[in-house]
């Protein structure tokens, strides 16, 4: 027998996070490239990211193919466009990167899948690339990260937002982890909470 799900968050119903959901509407676009190995990831924060900003556009893929019409789509569309995304060409993201409403490309995976995406798409390459100066560690602390400069997708955008619209309340998405977080902790045999 299945377990039932909750039809509007998609979370088991024994963990629905519809009570903390509260949308914000930014001016910013959000572009979600996500790996294929994390769109059913029980910890995926991009179900999340969704639910606080009904606007984010997620595009599954990992290969120049898999992203040829969104590619497509990208150069009919003169919205100003940039990566998220720590390279060696990356420049820090600050406030009034543009006086109008920009798109912003995050790439969805773990730290080697990402690398792997980035890698394999010379066309993200040659976008302007964008950091964060990350003031604290992640919140996201059910998921194990191999960087300590990692933070969820949803974190990440959060970051990014609050850098693009300085007057734009992004606690929603962190109360939104925050939840999520704290669900699944309260849910963990205390063996396993003590190594978070």
């Amino acid at each position: 027998m299945s377990r039932p799900y909750c039809e509007q968050c998609g979370y088991p119903q024994t963990a629905c996070v519809c009570g903390a959901v509260s949308a914000i509407s930014p001016r910013s676009r959000l572009l979600v490239l996500q790996h294929p190995s994390e769109v059913e990831h029980a910890k995926n924060s991009v179900r999340l990211l969704q639910l606080a900003v009904p606007s984010t556009r997620v595009v599954v893929g990992e290969t120049e193919a898999d992203f040829a019409e969104l590619r497509a789509e990208l150069t009919r569309n003169s919205m100003p466009t940039f990566l998220l995304y720590p390279s060696d060409e990356s420049q820090l993201l600050q406030a009034a990167e543009s006086s109008e409403a920009v798109r912003l490309i995050l790439l969805d995976g773990t730290w080697r899948k990402t690398l792997k995406m980035y890698r394999l798409n010379p066309w993200l390459q040659a976008l302007p690339q964008k950091h964060l100066s990350l003031t604290a560690p992640t919140a996201y602390r059910i998921r194990k990260a191999s960087r300590s400069d990692s933070l969820s997708t949803l974190e990440a955008a959060a970051a990014a937002l609050s850098q693009l619209e300085p007057g734009l309340d992004v606690a929603p998405m962190h109360g939104l982890l925050a939840e999520l977080v704290a669900q699944r902790l309260r849910r963990m045999p205390a063996k396993v909470r003590e190594r978070y």
